[in-house]
């Protein structure tokens, strides 16, 4: 990137992997953590990964701030081009325990609304943090999805299939 103008211009060596390297080694440094960077590319996916002590300032509350990290990386990513790789930044390892985590309240929702035939609503999450549930419960099958309220209020409601529907 150069600047010009006061506007940023494109060249021709955007490289999104160093793109996503700079972002996260200058937020490491900002907020003073002590953090090894890992860019990894693969098929389509671009995974920028901090290992480190204490990363739970960067992670913030509820995953909140790695989430913004996340979609500012995605934003800064795609200003290459349409084309760009899917980003996802981790720390510590908060990706997989986060999955885990959700999957397991999936699990409890569906055998809980099954049980009962009553919709179970689980707390609010990110779209990113929704789309995995949906997905996760449709291969499992036997409830259906769908989200009610508004962001960052947004939830999932898990529902038995009525009587006599076959899951698909």
């Amino acid at each position: 990137m150069s600047i010009g103008n006061g506007e940023l211009a494109q060249t021709d060596d955007f490289d999104p992997a160093a793109e996503l390297r700079d972002l996260l080694e200058t937020l490491v440094e900002a907020m003073d953590l002590t953090a090894e960077v890992r860019i990894v590319e693969a098929e389509g996916l671009l995974t920028g990964t901090l290992d480190g002590a204490e990363l739970g300032r960067f992670i913030g509350r509820h995953g909140q701030t790695i989430e913004a990290v996340q979609h500012l990386a995605q934003r800064i990513v795609l200003r290459g081009g349409a084309g760009g790789p899917r980003v996802v930044v981790d720390a510590a390892g908060y990706r997989e325990r986060r999955e885990g985590a959700l999957r397991a309240q999936a699990e409890d929702a569906a055998a809980t609304t099954e049980r009962t035939g009553d919709p179970v609503e689980l707390e609010p999450m990110s779209a990113a943090e929704r789309r995995f549930v949906h997905e996760f419960l449709r291969e499992r099958g036997g409830v259906e999805t769908h989200s009610e309220g508004d962001e960052p209020e947004r939830r999932l409601v898990v529902t038995a299939f009525a009587a006599g529907r076959a899951s698909s």
